[in-house]
């Protein structure tokens, strides 16, 4: 009996190997293909999302949880990294990226705007704003409490440094800021008036003023 040749045998290996294998998707993927549709400005239908995955339905809300928890978590992958960048940008020691503007407030001014002109989020907001403002403004989703927690780290970090003196006690300060942000965010389905990021920024900058080491005679 001939012996198989070791180099030809069919394992997972050999097939990703040779490009043939093919892979499962996965909660990740299941994400990613969320989030662009989402960017793109459309409806993130689940029973579209699972057909595309050829995954049944049962399976995608074991792996992302409800519509809501995954809307959720395409909203945080939005607004997280603008801030992180943001952060790296303003808040330093160096000059400022934004003179005139106290560091936070320059990172808050920054985040709104992204917001504000993100052709996903304004259509999400015009297609389901009781749903937005559900999830991003209210204790349903978590948002909200993430979104405090992150603001709280730059205020406290920006205070300590000498670059923000705000006249707001800390423990409020962050809970404010994100109430401002939700307010501009909505202004539309609250007033229906247009997001006008220059009256936003006043406030901003009202709130978060420049300290001792950033101020237009600091050193």
């Amino acid at each position: 009996m001939a012996r198989q040749d070791p180099r030809s045998a069919d394992t997972p290996l050999r097939r990703h190997l040779d490009g043939t294998a093919t892979s499962r998707p996965t909660a990740l993927d299941a994400f990613r293909e969320a989030r662009k549709t989402f960017l793109a400005g459309d409806r993130v239908d689940m029973q579209a999302l699972a057909k595309g995955l050829a995954v049944d339905r049962a399976t995608l809300y074991r792996w992302v949880g409800s519509r809501d928890q995954l809307l959720t978590e395409i909203l945080w992958s939005l607004i997280e990294p603008t801030l992180t960048r943001s952060r790296k940008t303003h808040c330093h020691s160096g000059p400022p990226a934004a003179p005139g503007q106290s560091p936070a407030a320059a990172v808050m001014n920054e985040a709104m705007r992204a917001v504000n002109t993100n052709p996903g989020m304004q259509r999400f907001i015009d297609r389901e704003g009781e749903l937005a403002l559900r999830l991003l403004t209210t204790k349903a989703s978590g948002f909200e409490a993430r979104l405090i927690e992150l603001i709280a780290e730059i205020v406290r970090e920006e205070t300590a440094a000498g670059r923000l003196q705000s006249s707001i006690p800390s423990e409020d300060l962050p809970y404010v800021l994100v109430r401002v942000m939700e307010s501009y965010t909505y202004l539309g389905l609250i007033t229906g008036q247009q997001p006008d990021h220059d009256r936003s920024a006043r406030v901003v900058n009202a709130l978060l003023p420049c300290g001792t080491t950033s101020g237009p005679d600091a050193e």
